[in-house]
């Protein structure tokens, strides 16, 4: 499992979706965003991490040991990761919550990604602990949902995610990038980030659109 290291984590923090979107883009990784519909529970949030992942599915019917596989997952994390959460689709109860935000910010965990619904979603909020869902409810996932794997490929938000993976989340949405890539990733991202400050900085002083895109190519 690939672990984040500082000096990359400071530079990821510098940037923002959009530009390690066009990174990836440039690069021929045309799917790393997840879908739209995840969001996050308050516009701050802000996540920068190591994925670890969380496979849960429907089930009716009360397990004898409930949570058992989600309490296990928690007791794995450790500082910088970043849950990422699969529900198989399933949005009949809330999957994260107050507690499990309590649990994970104490052992250093940097948020949370849910392709599926979340609940406390104020009382998260009052935490400062970053989760990007799709949608909230009041229901418990006990007798609904149940967490069956963690640490396996998963697919969220319409990404495909494995243990390892640099999560970045802010207002924009969620990215995913695979550690491979990260080096070349974040020296494209800065670079058009840099230049986009430039372009920037044109369009205040008024200069002619066309012109400042045909000289710099960014828009």
């Amino acid at each position: 499992m690939s672990v984040l290291k500082q000096d990359l984590a400071e530079r990821v923090s510098k940037l923002y979706s959009a530009v390690l979107c066009d990174a990836m883009d440039h690069l021929g990784y045309r799917n790393q965003g997840m879908m739209h519909a995840i969001r996050p529970l308050y516009p701050e949030a802000h996540i920068v991490g190591t994925a670890r992942t969380l496979l849960s599915v429907q089930k009716s019917g009360f397990p004898k040991e409930p949570y058992a596989q989600e309490l296990e997952a928690l007791d794995a994390l450790e500082h910088g990761d970043v849950i990422v959460f699969n529900t198989g689709g399933d949005f009949s109860a809330g999957v994260w919550g107050e507690l499990l935000s309590t649990a994970a910010q104490a052992k250093g965990a940097n948020g949370a990604v849910v392709d599926g619904l979340t609940r406390d979603a104020a009382r998260i909020c009052l935490k400062k602990f970053p989760v990007f869902a799709r949608g909230i409810s009041p229901y418990d996932s006990y007798g609904r949902s149940e967490v069956v794997a963690f640490d396996v490929p998963i697919e969220c938000g319409g990404v495909r995610v494995s243990a390892g993976d640099v999560v970045f989340a802010d207002y924009d949405g969620v990215v995913v990038i695979p550690p491979s890539i990260l080096e070349p990733v974040l020296a494209n991202a800065e670079s058009k980030a840099f230049r986009e400050r430039i372009v920037d900085d044109e369009f205040r002083k008024g200069s002619k659109v066309v012109e400042v895109f045909r000289e710099h190519g960014i828009l």
